[in-house]
C-alpha cells in the first residue's frame, strides 16, 4: 500500500505545482470516513481508493483528479455528504466526487434499468469534465484486479460482462488503449476462462516454437531503417488474449490463420519520417492488398494517430507494421490523459472536443427508456468506424456498416427526418446501401418527408434508431390520441350522455392521468375502455345491457354519420393500420377490429378471418374512407396468379403490371409443377378499381390461366 507521504511526493515529480495540503487533507479525510470498514477481500476499504489515485498518479493526472480518487466512495459509503466534501475541498474537487458517486439508491424493476439510470446519471457528469471518466475508469480497474474476491459467480459475471460493454469501450473512446486493454482482459478471464486458457496455450506454443522470432524480427526492421538512414526504435508485441479471441469470433477464424497475432511498432521522430518509413518498409516487402490503414491522414474518433500496414515479413510470414511518432505512440497508450493539462479551465474546453460524448448527450435528452437508451450507447461505443464525406468535403465517422440513413442524422436531425434518397459516389442507392471508407455522400431531402419505420430495419447508429422511433412513438400517440377521442364521442351518443372536454379532464383526474390527450390515447391503443371512460365521466353510469351487434356496413364512398370513423391514407406503424390477411385498398368495403396494444386493425368485410370475432362485437369498428381527393398513396392488394411455366413468363407479368400503373412489390411461388406456377403477387395501386383494372389486364394475358384477388 502507497504511503501518504509517498503518494504526495509521486504527484510533485510530474507537478511540482501542486496542492500538498489538498492531498494530505484528502488522504486523511477518507481514511477517517472508511474507518473500519473491509473490501470482500477482508483488506481495508480504505484500500481501494488508495491504489485507485495510485493508478491516476501513473497516469500524471493533477492534484483535484487525484484528491477525488481519494474521495470517490466517500458520499456513497460513509456518513459523508457533498455539501461536506465542498466546504473541506472546494467545488471542483466536489463536482469531480458527484460526478463519480452513484447517485441511485432506487430499487428498480430490472438490473439493466438500474445499470442504465446509474449510466446517464454518469455521462451527464462526464459531459462536464472528462476527468469523472478517468476516476471512473480507474475505479473499475483496481475493481477489476479484485473481482476474484467477490463469492457469488452470477455477481463476478455482471460486472466482468459490464465492464467490456461498457467501461472498456469508453477507455478506447479516449484513446487509453494500455487501460482498455488491462480492463478487456480481466473481463474476458472472468467471462471466457476456458477460452483464455487455450488461447494463452497457443501463444506459448508459438514462443517455444521460434523463441527468438521476436528479437529477429526486431532487429531485421532495426537495420531496414538504419540503412536507409531513418532514426527510429523497434519493438515487437503479441496480440492481447481477448483481441485473438474475438477476431476469431468475428471473422470466424481457426488461430493459425491469423495474421497479426505478432506486430511491431516502428517509431521516429515527426510525421515525414512515418512516411519515408512506410515507403522502406513496401520497397523491401510485400504488402498485403486491403491491409493498409492511414490513420496519421485520417485520425480515429478518439485521435488515434497511426499507420497500419500488413507485409510479407524476412520469415516469409504475414506481419503487421505499424509506423507512428514518438508523441503518437505515448497518446496511442494513455489517450487523453498523455497530453490533458489541467491549468485553469482546460478541463471544459478539452471535453468539448468529444463530438461522441455530445451525440450521446443528445440521444440521452430524447430516450425516455433507460434500457433503450443504454442500446443506443453501446450501438454508439462499441463499432469500428468507416469515414465518409459529404460533398463539400466534411469528414463524417460512422460505425461499419451505416446507412446513408446513418449518415444523414450524423449530419444533422433534421435532415435525417426528411431524407428521401441518396447519391453515393454520384450513384443513386437504396437507403439500406451500406457506406465504405472513403464515399462521398449527398442526401437529398424533401419536406414532406417523414421517418420510416422501416428504416429501423437497418440503421446502425444509436442516435437514427432513437430518432426513427421518437417520430414513430409521437405519430403513434397522436393517431391512437385521434381514435380515441372518436371512439369516445360515439360511445357518448349512443347512451344518450353529452360529450364535451371539460366531462373528459374530469374523468382523467379520477383516473390518475395526466390530461385528456393521454386518456383519449390509452382508448385509442385498447389499454382502456370507452365504458371506463363513461363511468368515470358520469357517476352512476351503468352499461346497456343490451347488445348493439355487429356493426352496420356502409358503401365504399357512402357519406355517413359522425358515428362512423373516417380513414384515409395509412402509414405503417400507425394507430390504425391494414392487415396482412385481406389486404384491403382504398374503396374497398371496410371494418375495423380493435386489436388491445395496436389500436385498431382493417379488414374488408368479406376477409375469412372476421368470423373468429363473431362472439366479440365490443371489438368491431365502423370505418369508411374519406372523399380526400388529394390522397395520393398507393395501397398494397394481394393477387393469386395461376401461370404457364414458360421462358419470360415473369417478364411479361411484370410488364403487364407495369402498362397498368401498378408496381409488384412483392412475390412468391408457393406451389410449382411442370406445367404451372401459383404466384402470390403483392400489387402497390391507387384503389379498388385501379386494383380491377390490373387483374383483368392480367386475366387477358397469354400467359396467365387465371387471375383473382386475395382476401383472408
Amino acid at each position: 500500500m502507497i504511503r501518504q507521504f509517498e503518494l504526495v511526493e509521486k504527484v510533485k515529480s510530474y507537478d511540482e505545482n501542486v496542492d500538498e495540503a489538498l492531498l494530505n487533507r484528502a488522504y486523511v479525510f477518507a481514511m477517517r470516513a472508511h474507518g473500519t470498514q473491509k473490501r470482500a477481500s477482508g483488506d481495508p476499504y480504505f484500500l481501494h481508493p488508495l491504489e485507485v489515485a495510485a493508478i491516476l498518479t501513473d497516469l500524471k493526472l493533477d492534484g483535484d483528479t487525484i484528491a477525488t480518487a481519494l474521495l470517490h466512495d466517500v458520499v456513497e459509503d460513509t456518513v459523508a455528504t457533498v455539501d461536506e466534501i465542498r466546504e473541506l475541498f472546494g467545488d471542483k474537487v466536489a463536482e469531480l466526487v458527484d460526478g463519480v458517486t452513484k447517485l441511485s439508491k432506487i430499487e428498480l424493476q430490472t438490473e439493466s434499468i438500474r445499470q442504465a439510470e446509474n449510466f446517464r446519471k454518469f455521462l451527464l457528469a462526464m459531459s462536464n469534465d472528462i476527468r469523472v471518466l478517468l476516476v471512473k475508469l480507474a475505479d473499475r480497474c483496481h475493481n477489476m484486479r479484485t473481482l476474484g474476491f467477490i463469492k457469488r459467480p452470477e455477481k463476478r459475471r455482471r460486472i466482468a460482462l459490464e465492464t467490456l460493454e461498457i467501461y472498456a469501450p469508453l477507455a478506447e473512446r479516449i484513446g487509453m488503449n494500455e487501460l482498455k486493454d488491462e480492463l478487456e482482459h480481466l473481463a474476458f478471464e472472468n467471462l471466457e476462462p476456458e477460452a483464455l486458457q487455450s488461447i494463452k496455450a497457443r501463444l506459448e506454443f508459438l514462443v517455444a516454437e521460434s523463441p527468438d522470432l521476436e528479437k529477429e524480427m526486431v532487429a531485421a526492421f532495426s537495420k531496414l531503417m538504419k540503412d536507409n538512414g531513418i532514426k527510429a526504435k523497434v519493438s515487437g508485441r503479441i496480440k492481447r488474449p481477448y483481441s485473438i479471441w474475438r477476431k476469431m469470433e468475428a471473422q470466424n477464424l481457426p488461430f493459425e490463420q491469423l495474421s497479426d497475432v505478432m506486430a511491431f511498432r516502428i517509431k521516429v521522430e515527426d510525421i515525414e519520417t512515418c512516411y519515408r518509413a512506410l515507403g522502406v518498409v513496401h520497397q523491401t516487402h510485400s504488402m498485403i492488398p486491403g491491409r493498409f490503414k492511414d490513420y496519421i491522414s485520417t485520425p480515429k474518433a478518439n485521435f488515434y494517430r497511426s499507420i497500419h500496414t500488413t507485409v510479407i515479413g524476412p520469415n516469409k510470414s504475414r506481419v503487421e507494421i505499424q509506423i507512428r511518432t514518438f508523441d503518437m505512440h505515448q497518446e496511442a497508450e494513455l489517450g487523453v490523459a498523455a497530453h490533458w493539462q489541467y491549468k485553469q479551465k482546460a478541463a471544459n474546453a478539452e471535453g468539448s472536443q468529444y463530438l461522441w460524448v455530445r451525440e450521446l448527450l443528445e440521444i440521452l435528452e430524447h430516450t425516455q427508456d433507460p434500457e433503450e437508451f443504454l442500446e443506443h450507447t453501446k450501438l454508439a461505443m462499441f463499432q469500428d468506424k468507416v469515414f465518409c464525406f459529404t460533398p463539400k468535403g466534411e469528414l463524417v465517422s460512422l460505425p461499419r456498416g451505416s446507412t446513408p440513413i446513418d449518415f444523414a442524422y450524423a449530419v444533422h436531425t433534421e435532415v435525417g427526418d426528411h431524407c428521401v434518397g441518396a447519391k453515393v459516389n454520384g450513384r443513386m442507392v437504396p437507403l439500406r446501401h451500406q457506406l465504405e471508407n472513403g464515399d462521398q455522400v449527398q442526401i437529398l431531402t424533401s419536406e414532406g418527408q417523414t421517418p420510416s419505420l422501416r428504416w429501423e430495419n437497418f440503421v446502425i447508429t444509436g442516435k437514427a434508431r432513437s430518432a426513427i422511433r421518437r417520430h414513430v412513438k409521437h405519430q403513434q400517440y397522436s393517431e391512437y390520441s385521434s381514435l380515441g377521442q372518436t371512439l369516445i364521442e360515439k360511445a357518448c351518443r349512443r347512451n344518450g350522455l353529452d360529450f364535451s372536454s371539460q366531462v373528459i379532464e374530469e374523468a382523467a383526474t379520477v383516473l390518475n392521468l395526466s390530461d385528456s390527450d393521454m386518456l383519449y390515447a390509452l382508448v385509442g391503443q385498447g389499454t382502456l375502455r370507452e365504458e371506463e371512460i363513461l363511468r368515470a365521466a358520469f357517476p352512476g353510469f351503468t352499461e346497456d345491457a343490451r347488445s348493439e351487434g355487429l356493426p352496420a356496413i356502409h358503401s365504399d364512398w357512402e357519406d355517413v354519420s359522425d358515428g362512423v370513423i373516417p380513414i384515409s391514407g395509412i402509414k405503417r406503424g400507425s394507430a390504425v393500420h391494414f392487415s396482412e390477411c385481406c389486404h384491403p385498398v382504398r374503396g374497398d368495403r371496410i371494418v375495423g377490429i380493435r386489436i388491445p396494444g395496436r389500436g385498431a386493425e382493417i379488414h374488408t368485410i368479406d376477409c375469412t378471418q372476421l368470423s373468429s370475432f363473431d362472439d366479440h362485437p365490443d371489438l368491431w369498428l365502423d370505418l369508411r374512407w374519406t372523399k380526400d381527393e388529394e390522397d395520393e398513396a398507393f395501397y398494397t392488394g394481394r393477387l393469386r396468379l395461376d401461370v404457364i411455366n414458360e421462358r419470360g413468363a415473369l417478364a411479361a407479368i411484370a410488364a403487364t403490371v407495369s402498362k397498368a400503373g401498378g408496381n409488384i412489390s412483392n412475390l412468391e411461388i408457393p406451389e410449382r409443377d411442370p406445367e404451372f406456377y401459383v404466384m402470390l403477387i403483392d400489387v402497390e395501386v391507387r384503389d379498388a378499381k385501379h386494383l380491377s383494372d390490373v387483374t383483368r389486364a392480367l386475366r387477358v394475358s397469354r400467359v396467365i390461366g387465371r387471375a383473382d384477388r386475395v382476401q383472408g
